[in-house]
């Protein structure tokens, strides 16, 4: 009996070793240097630097807060596109807590002079609190404000949203906010 009991322990020990090993170090690490070696720029966080200064990344939304800028839409990642709480509210609909934030992020907006329906992404957080881009109705309906504070046409900061909107095969139409703001930067005044 006894002798049964630690054949059948020794491999299951042995394996747990075994696979522990492999698949928390091993592939780990593994993965890592394919990673490095393939795509490095996306394995370091597809960080976009000015200069040799780090500015953003182009896969984590970041806080615009001035007026001169696209505003990004609000973030649920602890104090705000904070990637180590990145996760939703956890709000549901039926939540005041939620219709009371949304409802002052409609009022927010309004201020800001967006008109007519304001686009859902512009009031409502992503999944993961860190969404780096905006549909192009939300960017297009921050363009007035945009030309207002900067000095340019209308017309001419709505074409630089369509041309920095990306189509995607599986989602919808996006604008990259951290992109579209670089290119707003270099855009001179009239």
């Amino acid at each position: 009996m006894n002798t049964d009991i630690t054949s059948a322990l020794r491999p299951a020990i042995v394996m747990t070793i075994l696979f522990a090993v492999l698949l928390g170090l091993v592939y780990p690490l593994a993965m890592t240097g394919i990673g490095q070696t393939i795509f490095p720029h996306q394995a370091n966080g597809s960080l976009v630097q000015v200069g040799g200064r780090v500015i953003g990344s182009e896969v984590v939304g970041q806080a615009f807060v001035s007026d001169r800028y696209f505003q990004t839409r609000p973030s649920a990642a602890g104090k705000g596109y904070d990637g180590l709480a990145s996760s939703g509210s956890n709000l549901g609909p039926t939540s005041q807590a939620l219709a009371d934030r949304v409802k002052a992020d409609v009022a927010k907006r309004r201020a800001e002079g967006v008109m007519g329906d304001v686009p859902a992404d512009l009031v409502t957080a992503s999944g993961s609190g860190l969404d780096p881009d905006l549909s192009p109705e939300a960017a297009l309906a921050q363009a007035a404000r945009i030309a207002r504070v900067r000095g340019l046409g209308v017309e001419r900061v709505r074409a630089l949203v369509v041309a920095r909107t990306e189509g995607s095969v599986l989602g919808d139409p996006h604008v990259n906010v951290l992109a579209l703001n670089r290119a707003l930067d270099a855009t001179p005044a009239r």
